[in-house]
């Protein structure tokens, strides 16, 4: 689960160009505040999320985004799991794009997975530990809207 992490947030900044359909690309503002996020990697096990003014304005408070559900837990009913710009069967690893923005969202109450993107207002939290740990940004009891 640490490498999972970890390699779910290596490329936070980098946005992703592999083929898919561009249409099925998430974009708005608040992804891109999202994506203003810096990795710094202090040795190969120890990486810390770099937060810019745009973003520590969010913390702690509402944050909105639109995106698709990347489950880490197998079910129909999720609680937990990332939000990706891609859908999950895109092509994540294809050529030089590397990983899309993700961030974990642990929802108020379980939803039913879907391929179709989804739209989750939660409490956005920014975490200063190791982000081999855990992962830099969560929105927390997160509603679907």
């Amino acid at each position: 689960m640490r490498l999972l992490t970890f390699l779910l947030f290596l490329f936070i900044g980098f946005s992703a160009t592999a083929q898919h359909d561009p249409s099925d690309q998430m974009d708005s503002p608040n992804w891109d505040i999202i994506g203003g996020v810096k990795i710094k990697t202090v040795k190969p096990t120890e990486t810390y999320a770099i937060y810019n003014a745009g973003i520590q304005k969010y913390e702690s408070k509402p944050f909105e985004l639109s995106g698709y559900i990347v489950p880490i837990k197998d079910g129909m009913k999720q609680t937990k799991f990332m939000l990706s710009t891609l859908p999950i069967n895109q092509c994540f690893y294809c050529g030089k794009n590397g990983i899309p923005i993700m961030v974990l969202v642990e929802m108020a109450e379980p939803i039913k997975f879907t391929y179709q993107p989804i739209t989750v207002k939660g409490v956005l939290k920014l975490n200063k530990g190791n982000a081999m740990n855990t992962p830099p940004i969560e929105l927390i009891t997160a509603k679907l809207l």
